[in-house]
């Protein structure tokens, strides 16, 4: 299986180290994948994984959103918080942003 997205047109400077955290949760709602992969700078990715020959059949979801950043910003304006916030033990929360999920039918 493929999950890939294209790098955004806005320019949002991710960084040469930026990761995509990929995340498969199955029909009884048990998370089969939870990895990491490498995304470009504008946040293009593409991860390939095998579906575990455990998963339960039935409608999974998955979802892939960039790792260690906030993730959504309803200002328009790249306000990505520094790591210095996390160090200093600022707790954040995300706010009127729904997690991108898309269906993926798991057949026995």
């Amino acid at each position: 299986m493929t999950v890939s997205a294209p790098g955004a047109g806005c320019d949002p400077r991710y960084g040469r180290d930026a990761q995509i955290e990929v995340i498969v949760t199955d029909a009884s709602g048990a998370e089969v994948i939870h990895e990491t992969a490498p995304m470009n700078d504008a946040g293009g990715f593409t991860y390939t994984f095998r579906v575990p020959s455990d998963t339960a059949a039935g409608k999974a979801l998955v979802t892939a959103l960039p790792y260690n950043l906030d993730w959504c910003d309803d200002t328009g304006r790249n306000n990505r918080v520094s790591e210095a916030l996390g160090a200093a033990g600022v707790d954040l929360e995300r706010v009127s942003c729904a997690l991108p999920l898309r269906p993926l039918l798991i057949t026995p």
